[in-house]
C-alpha cells in the first residue's frame, strides 16, 4: 500500500494470485498454444469476466511469429468476434503494420486483459497486472517472442511494472526479462487525434513499428513478414463468431 492507501499492482497480482490459485498449488505448464487457448476460455479468475462480455477474447496469428503485439483489451468488435483488435483500432494497426511490410497473418496479436471491460472503459492498472500474471506472461513462455511491441498505456504499464505515461515512454525500448518492448501509441488513440497531431502521432507509430520490425528481423532472419494478399479477418473468424454466441 501507498500513502493514499492504493495496493502496488504487482502485490494486487500476487494476493489474488494465493486467493484463487492457493499458496501450495504449482503454476500450471501448457505444452502447445492450444491447450493455453482453451484454458483462457474457461478462466473466471476476476469480476472483468462478469462484465457482460461473451467471454475471454484469445489471441490471432501464428504462435511461431518473432513479433508479439499486445494491446489493452477487447472492445464490441473484438468481443463479438473473439479475436483482439479487429475493430476500428484494429483496421488502423492493420494500415500501420502494412506502412512498414507486416500483414496481420504473420504476427501474434493479444490482449494484456482478455475480457471486455464494461462501456469498453480502460483496465485498471490493478486488472491488467492481474489478467496479464495470469495468462499473457504464459503466452510469451510458451511463444517466446524475439520483440515485443505494447500499444498504450496498459500494455506500458504492465511491461514496465510501475505507472508511467505513454506520450513519454513511447519510442524507448523496455527489457521485459531479457525480451525487448517496444511501447507505441495504441491505435485508439490515434482515431481521437486530428490535424498536425495526428500526422505527427501517426509517423511515431511507424518508426517504433519500423524498429520493432528491425529488432525482430535480426533475430530471426528468415521469417516471412508480408502475404501478398492481406487477409480478411473478420471472415476468417465466422465460426468462432458462432461459438460464443452460443455459448
Amino acid at each position: 500500500m501507498d500513502l493514499f492507501g492504493h495496493e502496488d499492482p504487482e502485490e494486487y497480482a500476487e494476493r489474488r494470485h494465493r486467493e484463487l490459485l492457493g499458496t501450495e498449488k504449482a503454476e500450471p505448464h501448457f505444452a502447445s498454444h492450444e491447450e493455453i487457448e482453451k484454458a483462457i476460455r474457461t478462466c473466471e479468475a476476476c469480476p472483468l469476466r462478469k462484465e457482460g462480455g461473451l467471454g475471454p477474447v484469445l489471441s490471432s496469428g501464428p504462435s511461431d511469429s518473432p513479433l508479439m503485439i499486445v494491446g489493452e483489451g477487447p472492445g464490441g468488435v473484438e468481443d463479438d468476434y473473439g479475436a483482439p483488435l479487429i475493430g476500428p483500432s484494429g483496421q488502423l494497426l492493420d494500415k500501420a503494420l502494412f506502412s512498414v511490410g507486416i500483414t496481420r497473418d504473420h504476427v501474434y496479436v493479444t490482449n494484456i486483459v482478455k475480457c471486455r471491460p464494461h462501456g469498453n472503459r480502460t483496465p485498471t492498472i490493478q486488472e491488467g497486472s492481474f489478467c496479464g500474471s495470469i495468462w499473457l506472461v504464459k503466452e510469451i513462455e510458451l511463444i517466446r517472442p524475439k520483440v515485443i511491441v505494447g500499444l498504450g498505456k496498459v500494455a506500458l504499464r504492465f511491461f514496465l511494472g510501475r505507472d508511467a505515461g505513454i506520450i513519454r515512454s513511447r519510442g524507448h525500448w523496455i527489457n521485459y526479462h531479457g525480451i525487448p518492448v517496444m511501447p507505441t501509441f495504441h491505435p485508439a488513440y490515434l482515431l481521437r487525434q486530428s490535424g498536425r497531431e495526428l500526422v505527427n502521432a501517426k509517423w511515431q507509430v511507424y518508426y517504433d513499428l519500423l524498429a520493432a520490425k528491425e529488432q525482430a528481423r535480426k533475430a530471426a532472419p528468415d521469417w516471412v513478414w508480408k502475404s501478398e494478399v492481406p487477409p480478411n479477418l473478420l471472415a476468417s473468424l465466422d465460426e468462432e463468431r458462432k461459438r460464443r454466441h452460443r455459448v
